[in-house]
């Protein structure tokens, strides 16, 4: 199957990266804010011009030899360039070259692809004043500069002409399937957690590339950054996270972005991996978190990191403290796990194959009733509520209709999905239920 082109968007720290991107696809999909350090991982976004298809990658600014976590975004920019068909040098027309762009024009210039075309953009040409200023990025060596306004759209489309004429042609609409229309729709698994628990860690681990930077300093993924990956049971999209706090604690607007977006990712995923540092036990937000993704409707998979840093009484002591804390969680899955070392990581896709295939599931409408009566005979609404009939109306996942007399207490609804789960061995796959009420 052919691959969509890719163009890397690169730069300096807070010359309008994001921004670019966001105007690119025409929605806000990169965190964007007026400081420095914003983007952290690789952001790949599809993205379309004149009915050409190509993806987009942004990426962090490009600052070698600051300190370790700046270094790790530099190798994520660099990984960004070695993978690209074409590159976009984010500048600020307002700053002139500064010692960071030449830097990292020397690099575009000496790199192995010689034949990768460097598009150097004059961002920040809001109004036709400031245009002269952009010629004294020819100092760069990296051909003339486009003036652009990514704020405003200004001089984007010409960039885009410009860009598009250089890349491969696209592949025709049947060769690349959007993610969700690859065979049947991609099995989402969302990572969530705490601040620093070791989600970006376990999310390159389980997809095999250092796609998120990971650092022991808490925040350090201020987006969600998903990847398809290919398995024996078909794709599986994985999305990692940024930490989610209480929302007191969430006092500037990019981590107020971030916790939108984990939110966000909860509510769209199949089922969410709920990472936890054991060796800080089950805290008051692991609980919040967990209730957070139960009351989504988003099962969950409980996973126990850094177990290896635990010695026999702590592991008692964790171990109580999920069936005390944890408890509503019901049969989740519990499994303990080092995400640096790998240990006990490879129980999790045959977890994520079971609920893939019961995500497929369809059950004969007869085995629905006979469950259905079973349970109220075991249980029967109260007020006289009654479930007259019910079937599966659908798949991926398996939602179920139930015609009822009156309208049933939320609280019944949760004990017959429960009895559905079990019947139908449906494990961790969500469940929908749609209630239509016969007068």
């Amino acid at each position: 199957m052919s691959e969509l082109p890719v163009v890397a968007i690169v730069g300096r720290p807070n010359v309008g990266k994001s921004t670019l991107l966001n105007r690119i696809v025409g929605r806000r999909e990169a965190i964007v804010e007026e400081r420095p350090g914003v983007t952290r991982d690789r952001k790949e976004v599809q993205a379309e011009w004149q009915g050409q298809r190509f993806l987009l990658v942004d990426t962090g600014g490009w600052m070698p030899g600051g300190d370790s976590l700046d270094e790790k975004v530099s190798r994520q920019s660099e990984k960004a360039i070695d993978e690209a068909d074409a590159v976009i040098l984010v500048t600020d027309v307002t700053m002139g070259v500064t010692e960071e762009d030449a830097r990292i024009a020397e690099l575009l210039r000496t790199r192995k692809n010689s034949k990768q075309p460097v598009f150097v953009m004059a961002n920040k040409v809001d109004d036709p004043s400031r245009e002269p200023l952009m010629w004294e990025l020819l100092a760069l060596g990296l051909g003339n500069p486009w003036p652009v306004s990514s704020l405003h759209g200004l001089g984007t489309g010409d960039l885009l002409d410009a860009l598009l004429a250089e890349l491969p042609d696209s592949p025709v609409e049947d060769d690349v399937p959007e993610p969700t229309q690859i065979g049947e729709k991609v099995f989402a698994v969302a990572l969530v957690g705490r601040p620093n628990v070791g989600k970006s860690t376990l999310f390159n681990r389980l997809i095999g590339d250092d796609r998120s930077v990971v650092h022991d300093m808490p925040g350090t993924t201020r987006d969600a950054v998903d990847t398809v990956v290919e398995t024996p049971e078909g794709p599986i999209r994985f999305v990692d996270t940024a930490g989610m706090r209480r929302k007191a604690r969430i006092d500037e607007g990019t981590e107020y972005y971030s916790f939108v977006r984990a939110l966000k990712a909860v509510d769209t995923s199949d089922i969410a991996l709920l990472v936890i540092d054991a060796t800080e036990g089950i805290t008051h937000q692991d609980q919040r978190l967990a209730e957070r993704i139960d009351a989504a409707g988003c099962p969950i998979v409980v996973l126990l990191n850094k177990w290896e840093l635990l010695d026999t009484d702590r592991r008692a002591q964790v171990t109580y403290e999920v069936g005390q804390k944890l408890s509503f969680l019901g049969e989740s899955e519990i499994i303990r796990i080092s995400a640096l070392t790998g240990r006990n990581v490879d129980r999790l896709l045959p977890i994520l194959h079971d609920a893939i295939e019961s995500y497929h599931r369809r059950v004969p409408t007869r085995r629905v009733n006979e469950v259905i009566s079973m349970a109220q005979s075991a249980q029967p609404a109260p007020h006289g509520g009654r479930i007259l009939y019910a079937t599966q109306g659908a798949i991926d996942p398996p939602t179920f209709t139930l015609f009822t007399n009156k309208e049933l207490h939320s609280t019944y609804l949760r004990y017959i999905e429960r009895k559905l789960r079990e019947a139908f061995d449906l494990g961790a796959t969500p469940i929908k239920l749609r209630v239509r009420q016969r007068g």
